[in-house]
């Protein structure tokens, strides 16, 4: 009897010592201030540090529920539930301030995306699955795209005004209603800014091929329809006078070759090898 109350005594302490020391892990990443800076916005250490820590937890499962189920009154299940969506949360708070490390706004919604992304695509290949829901799962592929949404709004927006004319849209109305002037103008400053965009954004990181595509992908299709009825609009006005190539000096297929390389992170992937 004694032996069995020991034992009991040992095992809600033991309960006690694993629920508080996932409590001090979930503070502990909540405030992590490492000051690895990822320079090319891609999946931070803490992330995957993270989800290692939690992919482990599930080895041990069967034993901490059988510990939940001695510590408390609740369903163990949902106690090991609770755990890892705090865990999750506490992650998700830390990554939004690192974030606001980054100058550029388009780079932080990047390093969003990408720390996101990698989360749930670890989770959806993991039993914590079951754990976290099909709700958690839908709800942070959503939260995905919204970044990779602000980022083509944040990083395309102002190159594209350089397209557009007012009155509505690029193609349509009187392509009077641009003098020459400001279409030499319109053009050399899409030239300068693409080219500052492809510098820059090229040294950034998408590390998942398949979320690399279908970003450049849906940049490729805002930016190429505008460029072309552009050219097709105004391009007659410089290509009739003096150094036509001045002005256009990108055609839409160098456009598209260009955008195969942002993301690519050449010179820092150089480095960390």
């Amino acid at each position: 009897m004694e032996m069995r109350e020991t034992a009991i005594s040992l095992t809600k302490r033991l309960a006690q010592t694993a629920q508080e020391t996932f409590g001090d892990f979930e503070e502990a990443v909540e405030k992590d201030a490492t000051k690895t800076a990822v320079l090319d916005g891609t999946v931070h250490p803490l992330t995957s540090y993270v989800i290692n820590y939690v992919k482990f937890l599930f080895d041990y499962q069967s034993t901490l529920k059988q510990l939940f189920q001695e510590f408390d009154e609740g369903e163990p299940e949902s106690q090991l539930s609770k755990v890892t969506t705090r865990i999750m949360q506490a992650l998700q708070n830390n990554l939004d301030g690192k974030s606001k490390q980054y100058k550029d706004p388009a780079l932080t919604q990047l390093f969003l995306m990408n720390n996101i992304h990698y989360v749930v695509r670890s989770v959806r290949r993991s039993e914590a699955k079951d754990l976290l829901g099909d709700d958690w799962v839908q709800i942070h592929r959503r939260i995905v795209q919204q970044h990779a949404n602000q980022y083509k709004r944040v990083s395309w927006a102002k190159i594209l005004q350089c397209l557009t004319v007012q009155g509505g849209n690029p193609s349509g109305g009187d392509s009077s209603s641009l003098s020459r002037a400001m279409v030499k103008d319109r053009f050399k400053t899409f030239n300068t800014q693409f080219e500052e965009l492809h510098q820059k954004q090229s040294q950034w990181t998408v590390p998942d091929s398949e979320l690399r595509e279908s970003l450049r992908l849906a940049v490729a299709e805002i930016l190429l329809p505008a460029y072309r009825s552009f050219i097709k609009r105004f391009g007659h006005t410089v290509e009739n006078g003096k150094n036509p190539g001045k002005y256009i000096k990108l055609r839409p297929e160098n456009i598209e070759s260009m955008l195969n390389e942002f993301f690519e992170s050449k010179t820092w992937g150089e480095q960390k090898r």
